[in-house]
């Protein structure tokens, strides 16, 4: 059965089309690991950049309110209560880590991961 010259000419088709299979599933497979990195390097950057802005935005906004606070109550306890007030979102922020940062980030992650 095996000896027919046109059945070992059919194997040697079927090994060779298998050897171009194996081939472009590697390099599938090399594309994808380099589109799921790149899109995690976007988001983290997007992420890093995003807390910059809030970071100035926040920096100035205290700023702004310590200064129109201070002719009613001085400035240093303007600068008191804006401490006392990030301290207060300090403890939320530690309180709400889970549904506000990490469940987010995960989900975030694995979407990208996972597609």
């Amino acid at each position: 059965m095996f000896s027919n010259d046109k059945n070992i000419e059919t194997i040697a088709q079927l090994v060779e089309a298998l050897k171009d299979y194996i081939e472009l599933e590697k390099d599938y497979l090399k594309l994808d690991v380099v589109d799921k990195a790149v899109r995690l390097l976007t988001a983290a950057s997007l992420f890093v950049v995003s807390f910059l802005f809030a970071l100035a935005i926040m920096l100035y906004a205290s700023f702004a309110a310590v200064y129109w606070m201070a002719p009613f109550m001085g400035t240093a306890k303007a600068f008191a209560i804006m401490g006392g007030v990030y301290l207060l979102l300090l403890f939320i922020i530690i309180f709400f880590r889970k549904p506000l940062i990490e469940r987010p980030l995960v989900r975030c992650f694995a979407n990208i991961l996972l597609s």
